[in-house]
């Protein structure tokens, strides 16, 4: 089972971008990010033309949105709400095999890394606290989970271009870093880009678009994560991030992240 991650940053806009991931990279199933568009205009039928049939969605007009794009079915689809908003910030599925795919867009957090001052900030902790206290009463460690998406922090020294000089910027701060680092630990997940590639190689997922030139200045952030419980990682097989995709034209700020489960 090969799974993608990619914060799209406009599924309209970027249709034509996601229908070559799916052509370059076969995964079976596509999890998307930002596709900031309303479920009913989502392009269901380019996806479904090149055999990705099965499509979930919970989108909104002009911001956040999560969609799962497969190509093999899936049961019980099922979209939470977090931190009392209605903002269209997770979708999740179950695959052959009782694999739950839990596809996330966690809130990016603002600029400024204080609580006090910044609600963008308070609410990204207080999402990040809540998924790790759902898992806790609802799922089990033996239960066969993956968990994806744009997470929105780089919790590794190896996941920035510069640990010192992100210490104090959002998404690597010592505060995030510890929330997700309870997340993970609340169901032992495996962080599955560093199972196959760990530290200290650097990897990253992102890179601004303020970068004149983001390739040879390289100054990225590893945000995009794909997850699994213990039950699956004597499937890992592979891991790999599209980095070419930052230089197309008209590209997301973002890559597609892949992880391959041998289950067969």
């Amino acid at each position: 089972m090969r799974i993608t991650t990619w914060n799209i940053n406009s599924v309209r806009l970027r249709k034509e971008l996601a229908l070559e991931v799916l052509k370059q990279l076969k995964p079976d199933v596509l999890c998307l990010q930002e596709t900031k568009c309303p479920d009913a205009l989502f392009p269901f039928q380019a996806f479904r033309d090149i055999g990705y049939k099965y499509i979930a969605v919970n989108g909104m007009k002009g911001y956040n949105g999560v969609a799962l794009v497969s190509r093999i079915p899936f049961e019980s689809e099922s979209a939470l709400n977090w931190v009392k908003r209605t903002d269209s910030r997770h979708i999740s599925a179950i695959f052959p095999g009782d694999i739950e795919i839990h596809n996330f867009y966690v809130p990016a957090g603002g600029d400024e890394p204080d609580v006090e001052k910044n609600d963008k900030f308070a609410h990204k902790l207080d999402f990040i606290n809540e998924v790790k206290h759902w898992f806790s009463a609802n799922r089990k460690k033996s239960d066969r989970l993956v968990l994806v998406g744009d997470l929105n922090i780089a919790p590794l020294e190896s996941d920035v271009w510069s640990h010192k000089q992100l210490l104090k910027v959002v998404s690597h701060t010592p505060v995030e870093v510890l929330n997700i680092t309870q997340l993970q630990e609340e169901l032992d997940w495996i962080d599955t880009t560093r199972h196959v590639h760990p530290e200290p190689e650097k990897l990253f997922s992102w890179w601004s678009y303020r970068a004149r030139d983001w390739s040879t200045s390289d100054r990225g952030r590893r945000l995009d994560h794909i997850w699994v419980t213990s039950p699956l990682k004597p499937f890992i097989t592979n891991s790999s991030i599209l980095r070419e995709a930052r230089g197309w034209e008209k590209p997301s700020d973002h890559v597609p992240v892949t992880t391959e489960l041998q289950l067969h």
